[in-house]
Formats: structure tokens, C-alpha cells, sequence
């Protein structure tokens, strides 16, 4: 009788906090990944890393860069794995246009916020984004920590 490893909870792979952390973002796509073997392997053991990437735009597709993904340790030798490789990104043809459009004309980047599963499918979160000045960042923060202390005291009083 042979035991099966326990799944993660959600179907969430990765997150990428920083990314709201350091920009206003609007509007989010979701984008297919193509991946090979080995990475959606590692994805399922969850050796993934997105804090520091971004998606190019050019030539009318898109890559995401920056992503790293730790190869496991199981990996043939034969086949080479590049961690930080550029990842093509599948989206249709007008949300393509729309990314293109704002960050060329309206000032916007364009980051990967999050990985995840859908199905048998890796999806990423892609969204567009205008960097924070540092006093929104600060003013963020700030009601973060007064909404934590609000919820706080609704539980003291209930």
C-alpha cells in the first residue's frame, strides 16, 4: 500500500505580494504559460519564485521574465534546465493589444502577480500596473494596519 503526498491547499502555485506592494493595479488578464516537463513538475512541488517579474511585449506576443524555477533534483542529466528562462505567454490577440497599447501610450508595466492551476493547466496572473512613490506606499500600510486594528476590536466586543 503506497501513500500519496498530500497536495497543497488551493490551487494557488505562487504569489507575488511585492507586486502590490510596489504598484497601483488595474486591470489583471489571465495568461496560459508555456512550460516544459521538468518546470510543471517542480511547479507541483511548488520550487517556484515570482517576486521579481515583468512581461515583455514584443513583436505582438508576450514573455514573462524574471520568473526562476528550481529544477528538481530527480532532473535527467542529459537535459539541460535554465531556472530563469524566458516563459511564453498565451493570450488572445485583443487582450495582447490592450497590454500593448497601455504600456506604450498610457505609462503602465505590466507584472505577473500570481501562478496557478486551473485544471491540469498552469495560469498566470498578469496585471497592469503604475509604480507607487513612496508616501502610497507608506499610506497603504497605514490602513492595512488600521483595518487589522479594527477587526480586532469588533472581536473584543462580540
Amino acid at each position: 500500500m503506497s501513500k500519496k503526498k498530500p497536495k497543497p491547499s488551493g490551487n494557488t502555485i505562487a504569489l507575488n505580494k511585492r507586486a502590490r506592494h510596489d504598484y497601483h493595479l488595474t486591470d489583471k488578464f489571465e495568461a496560459g504559460l508555456a512550460l516544459q516537463g521538468w518546470e510543471v513538475k517542480s511547479l507541483r512541488q511548488g520550487k517556484v519564485q515570482i517576486t521579481d517579474t515583468y512581461v515583455l511585449l514584443k513583436d505582438g506576443e508576450a514573455f514573462l521574465i524574471g520568473g526562476h524555477i528550481t529544477p528538481l533534483a530527480t532532473v535527467s542529466t542529459h537535459y539541460v534546465t535554465d531556472p530563469t528562462r524566458t516563459r511564453k505567454l498565451l493570450l488572445h490577440a485583443k487582450e495582447l493589444s490592450k497590454l500593448v497599447e497601455a504600456t506604450q501610450q498610457k505609462g503602465y508595466t505590466c507584472v505577473c502577480t500570481a501562478l496557478y492551476w486551473k485544471k491540469h493547466l498552469v495560469k498566470a496572473e498578469i496585471a497592469l500596473a503604475k509604480g507607487k512613490q513612496e508616501h502610497d506606499k507608506r499610506h497603504t500600510e497605514k490602513a492595512r494596519d488600521w483595518d487589522r486594528q479594527k477587526q480586532r476590536i469588533l472581536r473584543q466586543h462580540n
